[in-house]
């Protein structure tokens, strides 16, 4: 047997070398998280523009329901899809997906109310994602049995919401592209009170948590639109969002209701709670801010009383530009609610925002949670600069 021994030495070599690899390998590198951007197309679009190389997912938005069916309500939207869907052969590692809803949008209700009507849309997303090649589906009802910005919602929506995303998900496993079927869900518990959350995980892939709009643009009082930190009642306690915060409390307790600050941290933490695998939440990040104006000088402007919305929302890309280089306005760090925000004391206006320091740390958060990954709206609010948010995230995201 002594001619074996001139096979052994170099098999060896070959095993140990392949070991050290492997060993390098796993030590160099975390198992990837997802990073989802919803994407709105701009007027001059160009999506070989897009930094597709730093997202995992880009959800295109939105679709609608329109006669019981999903379709575009704006028929050239189809070639600005099939464009982006093109981009996957310059990015194959790319999901491309297609959102249906938004803020405001209805039809969900009626659309899920009966078996045929289910069917109906079921088929009309199946046609859908196959005409234009997609890997998916995201499902942004907002909200089931909550009749918000005056959609339509009846009770039976809670359990509707479930035979529907049942049914989606036996329907594009038909498909032969593998399919990735998500929802968007709210930063806020009484959302899921009115969903079956636990039955209506087995058939998604990912819950996208929005964990912004946490304090509304008609707030009474400035506050954290988008924080990641667990802010507690004793953190606005001695300020003016005080009082309003213990009498809303209280009507919302005699409906029935519980009001609390609201933060990343404690919803996801809540979800995980209820029984969420960590894996398959998607915590949220905001490309934009909330602004208000009339805002008194105290505690430089946070939990303090406004009188309105300075502006709707503003990008971050605008944020950039006209606040963050505007010397009047400085920037604070809240390490409570682990957030910044600007506040200008001579034009008496309050900006909460994220940047890029929040979005990193939303990033790692997501990581040390073993979260499914992390999301934004929208890739068009981002500076085209460098050190954009998305670059901030993604490099938090493929840490060493």
């Amino acid at each position: 047997m002594k001619h074996n021994r001139y096979y052994i030495l170099p098999l060896a070599l070959i095993m140990i070398s392949t070991f050290l690899v492997a060993f390098v390998n796993n030590k160099t590198k975390s198992d990837p998280i997802a990073v989802m951007g919803y994407y709105v197309p701009e007027k001059d679009y160009n999506p070989a523009q897009l930094p597709l190389d730093q997202l995992t997912h880009i959800i295109f938005s939105f679709t609608n329901v329109i006669d019981g069916e999903m379709k575009f309500r704006h028929a050239e939207n189809g070639k600005k899809l099939q464009e982006l869907v093109a981009q996957r052969k310059n990015h194959p590692h790319l999901k491309v997906m297609i959102a249906c809803g938004g803020w405001g949008a209805d039809g969900f209700s009626d659309m899920s109310h009966t078996p045929e009507n289910r069917k109906k849309f079921v088929n009309s997303v199946v046609a859908f994602n196959k005409e234009y090649q997609l890997d998916g589906l995201d499902m942004d009802w907002e909200y089931p049995a909550i009749p918000a910005a005056n959609t339509g919602a009846r009770p039976e929506d809670k359990q509707n919401f479930t035979l529907l995303m049942k049914e989606l998900r036996e329907a594009l496993n038909t498909l032969k592209r593998d399919q990735i079927l998500t929802f968007a869900s709210a930063g806020w518990k009484r959302y899921y009170n009115n969903v079956e959350l636990n039955e209506v995980m087995k058939y998604v892939d990912f819950m996208n948590v929005m964990t912004y709009d946490q304090v509304g643009g008609n707030s009474p009082f400035t506050g954290h639109h988008t924080a990641l930190g667990r802010i507690e009642e004793e953190d606005i306690q001695g300020t003016p969002a005080w009082e309003y915060l213990e009498e809303r409390k209280e009507a919302m307790e005699k409906r029935g209701f519980t009001y609390e600050p609201r933060s990343a941290e404690k919803i996801i933490d809540f979800c995980i709670e209820n029984g969420v695998k960590p894996e398959q939440i998607v915590i949220g990040a905001a490309f934009y801010g909330r602004a208000w104006k009339g805002v008194p000088p105290e505690n430089n402007g946070l939990y303090q009383p406004n009188k309105g919305a300075h502006i709707g929302w503003s990008g971050y890309s605008q944020i950039r530009k006209e606040f963050e280089a505007n010397n009047a306005y400085k920037r604070h760090w809240d390490s409570v609610a682990k957030a910044p925000y600007l506040f200008s004391a001579k034009d008496s206006v309050f900006i909460s925002y994220d940047d890029s320091v929040s979005v990193r740390l939303k990033t790692e958060y997501a990581l040390k949670k073993k979260l499914g990954g992390i999301m934004f709206w929208q890739l068009g609010n981002d500076t085209k600069e460098d050190n954009s948010l998305l670059k901030a995230m993604y490099d938090a995201s493929i840490r060493e």
